[in-house]
């Protein structure tokens, strides 16, 4: 029998743990209760009303003393207002949809492809046993947990080794008695408990994800890697492989990409049930080392960590950063919703407003890359929009000799500037249509065919026009919001024809609104939090990254997946035996949008363009050279602080570059001597490509 002693200690440990907030979706209700909005509750906890949303709907959660406060105002709420009966655990309700009690059915996906009616929960036929990690580890960040959902009671995916042991999240060690394949699935399925709720109420919840190191792929009947392939993307098994013949035979099927890196084995679904589990292989570099660097060294403990974390602030792994950002467009704004049938009364699935739909949509013929069939199969002949990223570097003979004495070059990158560029962006939700000589609307997403080369700017600063920099020449196709900054300058703008959509939507609102939150709380994880000064804001990124591998590699990761994300808007297709004029498989999707990624790198380049013109006004300062979210400047010091703008009272001058964690902010990037830029720049190099690492590669092109 405990002593008294052990029972009063394991008490104290209790008291000291951090305190439990109520489910989001009681926050709400006590405050509603109260007869509190949501903005006089951000005024009392000195924060924002946004701030305040994401607390109710479980996206992010307070911090001390914030937390404490919030705390104590909750349990005196429910003092007052007691709940008629216990909250039903769930997955955290999303902003503008309605709770849960009492909601219709959502639609689930019949397999990877199809959709059918309702999800029953998940009941596992037996726990599985569970043991503690033996080995010592750096301690969890202490991020927002979501609410528990009783069917994924082990999380939402866990990393397999040679002996059996399946390394979950939270430390966790599931015992895996599987030898093939096809009863690894069927262990996930019915015993592991792994899964991950859907993040929208219309959408699906995540299958789960088991990652396979080389020692478990070899215990299942897998080659520890495959070799012979010229592109890592076409790597499978062939079909006449025995673990292929297993899966078959199980009556398990296997998607169109086959078994490769990141394989989905599934079967049709029975009634509301979906069965499908996703494989990842580590020695099949499923995880890219460019994404996620430094895991492919990690134990399976720190990896399902890495992972873990990456799935609770972003989305459970489909694949490549790439693919993950895609998804999770479609997990945040699902295609479709339950609606009723007015002649049966049945729930059915109807289009969810504000999405994308079910069905691809060819773009307009400028929006089209050149071997899409539009192009081809009509002859269109009138140019396309060229909406990149920044390659611009200032003519040498346009460097002063005042410039030239300076003793550096400093480089600022700014923060996720796709990211950025994402929020409150208004886009194209339906088909485009032809207009001839139209008015130009800067609301109205779509492109415009208009001469923009009468537009007279200081030669010093790339054009806001081009990616490369120069001056336009003649009409040329552009993105409402390149043409909207040509007004916003001080210039007629009149369009000679456009391609624009009626049907218009903030689509990236809540992928933006996710990322930008996972982004922050990991750095903030890191040690750099929005609360520092400029120097200390300098100081913590210079040592970021030694502060935890783990957390540095899901940065990495998260930032991948929202460049990644975003140049999959416009996938072009893949391998040697492509014939101009075919369709290729990406175009079968609803979020293949060309003219997305184009409205996003267009108010990408604007932004930057908006900043350097700012900066030459308030500073007198040009920069050397900009590469896409980078842009490096001569200074009198190796500091940005030696000639970034600020106030007398030491603030910041708005409209300029600022330095700061969030997205679109900037941080340093990197510093080298002014001597070296120039050289580079005489040699036709950019000096923003390597101010970061220095020596560069001079006999490259660029």
């Amino acid at each position: 029998m405990a002593s008294e002693e052990e029972l009063f200690a394991n008490v104290d440990a209790l008291l000291e743990e951090e305190p439990q907030l109520p489910h989001p979706a009681e926050r709400a209700r006590l405050r509603e209760a109260a007869g509190i909005t949501q903005a006089r509750l951000a005024q009392a906890l000195k924060t924002t009303t946004q701030t305040v949303k994401n607390y109710e709907n479980g996206r992010s959660e307070p911090k001390s003393p914030r937390l404490e406060a919030y705390q104590r105002l909750l349990r005196g709420w429910a003092e007052k207002y007691p709940a008629h009966s216990a909250p039903v655990p769930g997955p955290s309700p999303q902003p503008g949809s309605r709770n849960s009690l009492g909601s219709p059915p959502a639609f689930e996906e019949k397999g990877p492809e199809s959709v059918t009616p309702g999800r029953a929960p998940v009941t596992p036929e037996r726990s599985a046993p569970r043991r503690t990690v033996t080995a010592p580890r750096r301690p969890a960040p202490k991020a927002p947990q979501p609410a528990a959902d009783s069917r994924f009671p082990h999380g939402p995916l866990a990393v397999l080794d040679g002996d059996g042991s399946a390394y979950g999240v939270d430390g966790i060690v599931l015992d895996c008695p599987a030898a093939s394949v096809p009863e690894l699935v069927e262990w996930t399925l019915r015993e592991s408990g792994l899964g991950a709720p859907r993040l929208h109420r219309n959408g699906k919840d995540s299958d789960p994800l088991i990652v396979l190191t080389a020692a478990a792929a070899v215990r299942l009947g897998l080659p520890e890697r495959l070799e012979g392939h010229e592109q890592r993307r076409s790597l499978r098994l062939s079909d006449d492989h025995s673990v292929v013949k297993q899966v078959t035979k199980a009556k398990w099927q296997l998607t169109q990409r086959g078994f490769g890196p990141w394989a989905r084995i599934y079967r049709k679904a029975h009634g509301t049930q979906r069965q499908c589990v996703q494989l990842a292989l580590l020695s099949w570099d499923a995880l890219d080392e460019r994404s996620w660097p430094g895991l492919a060294d990690m134990e399976p403990a720190d990896i399902a960590r890495v992972l873990g974390v990456y799935a609770q602030r972003v989305i459970t792994p489909r694949g490549s950063t790439a693919v993950s950002g895609l998804e999770l467009m479609t997990a945040l704004r699902p295609p479709t919703r339950a609606v009723r049938d007015e002649a049966t009364g049945n729930w059915i699935p109807g289009p969810n407003p504000g999405s994308l739909g079910t069905e691809p949509m060819d773009p307009a013929p400028p929006e089209a890359t050149p071997e899409h069939p539009v192009v081809v199969n009509s002859g269109w002949k009138g140019g396309f929009l060229n909406e990149e990223a920044y390659q611009w570097v200032r003519d040498v003979d346009l460097l002063t000799d005042e410039e030239c004495h300076l003793p550096y070059a400093v480089g600022l990158d700014l923060n996720t500037a796709f990211l950025a560029a994402a929020a409150r962006l208004t886009v194209g939700l339906s088909a485009p249509d032809h207009f001839r000589v139209p008015q130009f609307n800067p609301k109205i997403p779509g492109s415009w065919l208009v001469d923009l080369s009468h537009v007279e700017l200081d030669p010093r600063l790339p054009s806001p026009f081009t990616p490369t920099g120069e001056r336009p020449v003649g009409p040329a196709w552009y993105q409402t919001h390149t043409v909207a900054y040509a007004q916003e300058l001080g210039y007629n703008v009149q369009p000679l024809e456009a391609y624009l959509r009626r049907e218009t939507g903030a689509y990236l609102d809540p992928w933006h609104d996710r990322l930008k939150a996972a982004y922050l709380d990991t750095l903030a994880d890191l040690g750099v939090t929005r609360d520092l000064d400029d120097s200390a804001f300098l100081a913590a990124m210079e040592r970021h990254k030694e502060a935890d591998p783990a957390l540095t590699a899901v940065l990495a990761a998260i930032k991948a997946t929202v460049k990644g994300g975003i140049g999959k808007l416009r996938e072009r297709p893949q391998g040697r035996h492509y014939k101009e004029g075919e369709r290729w498989p990406a175009l079968e999707r609803p979020t293949w949008r060309p003219d997305i990624r184009a409205a996003v790198i267009s108010k990408a380049r604007v932004n930057m363009h908006r900043k350097l013109l700012n900066m030459s006004r308030m500073t007198g300062l040009y920069p050397l050279a900009v590469l896409s979210d980078c842009v490096v400047y001569p200074s009198p010091g190796p500091s940005p602080l030696a000639f970034l703008p600020y106030a007398a009272s030491g603030k910041p001058q708005p409209g300029g570059f600022r330095l700061g964690p969030s997205p679109g902010m900037a941080k340093l990037e990197g510093v080298q001597e002014m001597l070296w830029a120039v050289d580079l720049m005489e040699k036709g190099l950019n000096p923003s490509r390597h101010v970061k690492g220095g020596d560069a590669v001079l006999d490259e092109g660029e």
